[in-house]
């Protein structure tokens, strides 16, 4: 079939235009130079003032296995991954027949001709394009090909969505600017698949339009575990130790060319900091003990598995009172799991991460923007309360682009803690490691090499004055302390955020990258349902005082989470009374993609409609009568 000879489209697909409110799938093949075409096509789209994001789903091996990149545009800022597929680039033979059969009707599919997907279904709109052909032309070089072709695909759609051609070229551009010979090739690559479209699709317009907007100007795209590498710079970090791992080595790849560029000594050329890649997990850990101890602002970075591997010194760090900067890139466990999807699955191991009664702080960002600034608090928290403090990203933050306000300058100078001084020495009287002076279970500490008695820093039994002790009283004093410490911790994390609103009973619970899905559900439970809710986004552990206020005002209160076991749902039960813990419900997403709000938004309807029903109603009448009544 001839790429000239289309379907005529189907009765289905003729419906209105949807002008900056669609999702792309771009199905490629792991290792075959796509990454580029997709960030281009998304910076494009950024670039016109339309609110994007853009999710990667990729396979752990090397090259070889199926790809999936999904752009989402959004004229109302939603940004959460949208479970359905508007738009789908198939590009791979393997999964090409599968992803058609996937898409809603009304979809479209710009493919390779070679894979005839339109004899498939008759209620989409389909573009074959001859990718060969037109790579052939562009790109004398063979072997370079397959790393051009995709671009071809970007210039189609810049003609199909209407995205300026000036803009996906100042995206590659600005993608390839030290690459000028790559840069020519996709170029070109680019400008043949506009020319290829504008020729043979000018009469089928899909229904899915990029029309200028103005909702991202100032604003710029980072991923995650870029934004967190920068916050350790600001904070102030001179030792890294750390073992690769998806989804976090970039992180401290990231923050290794920040501190090479912004760390070295202009006088002598050499290194102010100290990096060590660690042989495992466990010495990376013991590395950022030790370099603590020292005086060094020190961090890891790691994921579930790193986390296992790291229980004996964080139990260390908690106990002998050192601080440390842990970042836990969540991926889907257990075991090696499913290293490159994404979850919330470690919450509750990290809260206790240790044999023994043992609580850690833990910070929960949800966009690049905390990841930046709980990055550099972290660090003062570490300091303030000697502990190991963790930072509880994911995957999908981590490793994808989202979209920011520029990230301020910290203008607070850097918290230390209690470090001993001679005026503090004269003030207290008397020194003791693990000694509590202040009433808030925090010690004073000393430095090596400044003021104050040498002292045996142990993890084994001890007094306050650090003396090795079997006593049970020494014993009880100190791990009382230690959680007096931790009630101390719940007024200096950061606090939630809290939209209640007036008229409604219903509250809904979320963290980290949730937030985005509950956003959206809010809005389609109330737009479609007529339920209006209140919200509270958790951003730290120890919980604050506001969570059992806000539990406290409504009749039920859902908490959304990207693991099977509702594991903050499990810490909130552990402070909460038994009227609380009645309130709650679980929300629960871990297939491993990043959570959508039509999931959120259906598992609650379905709640509420069971809730309202008569006890004779089947839940499925109960849903249809609620539906009705809206």
């Amino acid at each position: 079939m001839a790429s000239s000879d289309l379907l005529a489209e189907p009765a289905a697909i003729a419906s209105p235009t949807r002008v900056n409110d669609f999702s792309i799938q771009v199905a490629t093949v792991n290792g075959s130079g796509s990454q580029t075409a997709n960030l281009v096509l998304l910076r494009s789209i950024f670039q016109m003032g339309v609110p994007v994001s853009g999710k990667n789903l990729f396979p752990s091996n090397i090259a070889g296995l199926p790809t999936w990149y999904t752009i989402r545009a959004n004229r109302h800022g939603y940004i959460a991954r949208k479970k359905e597929i508007d738009l789908l680039v198939a590009m791979n033979p393997e999964t090409a027949q599968e992803d058609v059969r996937s898409l809603d009707a009304g979809g479209a599919v710009v493919y390779d001709e070679t894979l005839k997907l339109d004899q498939l279904r008759t209620d989409l709109a389909f573009y074959p394009v001859p990718f060969d052909k037109i790579v052939a032309e562009v790109c004398p070089d063979a072997r370079l090909r397959r790393l051009v072709r995709n671009m071809i695909y970007d210039g189609v759609l810049s003609r199909l969505l209407g995205i300026e051609l000036a803009e996906m070229e100042k995206a590659l551009t600005r993608q390839m600017k030290k690459k000028a010979k790559a840069l020519a090739l996709n170029l070109g690559a680019l400008e043949a698949g506009f020319a290829y479209a504008n020729e043979h699709f000018a009469d089928r317009p899909v229904r899915f339009e990029v029309s200028r907007m103005d909702r991202t100007q100032d604003l710029i795209l980072i991923e995650g575990n870029e934004a967190a590498a920068l916050g350790c710079l600001m904070a102030g970090v001179t030792v890294v130790a750390w073992y690769p791992i998806t989804p976090s080595s970039s992180l401290c790849e990231t923050l290794i060319d920040y501190l090479r560029k912004y760390r070295m000594d202009p006088e002598t050329g050499k290194a102010t900091f100290a990096v060590v890649q660690a042989e495992d997990e466990i010495a990376a850990l013991g590395m950022v003990v030790g370099a603590s101890w020292a005086g060094a602002r020190s961090m890891t970075s790691t994921s579930g598995p790193g986390i296992s591997l790291m229980s004996e010194f964080s139990g260390l760090a908690y106990y002998a009172e050192l601080p440390a900067v842990i970042f836990d890139v969540q991926r889907v466990g257990p075991s090696t799991g499913l290293p490159t999807r994404t979850a919330q699955g470690d919450i509750a191991f990290a809260a206790g991460l240790s044999h023994g009664d043992t609580k850690h702080i833990l910070l929960l960002p949800a966009s690049v923007s905390e990841c930046y600034t709980m990055s550099i608090e972290a660090f003062d928290l570490a300091e303030r309360f000697q502990t190991p403090i963790f930072v509880m990203t994911d995957l999908d933050l981590g490793m994808n682009n989202w979209m920011a306000e520029p990230f301020p300058y910290p203008d607070a100078p850097l918290d230390r803690g209690k470090v001993l001084t001679p005026e503090t020495l004269q003030a207290i009287g008397e020194w003791g490691r693990y000694k509590d002076v202040d009433g808030d279970g925090i010690p004073y500490r000393t430095l090596p090499g400044q003021f104050g008695p040498s002292f045996f820093t142990r993890g084994s039994g001890h007094n306050a004055k650090a003396q090795y002790s079997e006593k049970p009283d020494d014993y009880t004093n100190n791990i009382d302390r230690l959680l007096r410490k931790f009630e101390t911790a719940r007024t200096h994390v950061p606090r939630p955020e809290i939209d209640q609103r007036a008229d409604t009973r219903i509250g809904i619970i979320g963290y980290g990258t949730s937030h985005w899905a509950i956003v959206e559900s809010r809005d389609q439970l109330r737009d479609e349902s007529g339920i209006e809710t209140s919200y509270l986004r958790i951003r730290a552990y120890p919980f604050t005082h506001e969570i059992g206020e806000f539990i406290d005002a409504h009749d039920r209160v859902y908490v959304v989470e990207q693991n099977r076991d509702g594991q903050m749902a499990g810490l909130l039960r552990q402070e909460l009374s038994g009227e609380q813990i009645g309130k709650l419900t679980s929300v629960r997403h871990y297939n491993g993609l990043p959570i959508d709000a039509r999931s959120v938004t259906e598992e609650i309807r379905a709640h509420e409609a069971r809730m309202a029903m008569p006890p004779e109603t089947s839940p499925e009448d109960a849903i249809v009568g609620a539906e009705e009544a809206v």
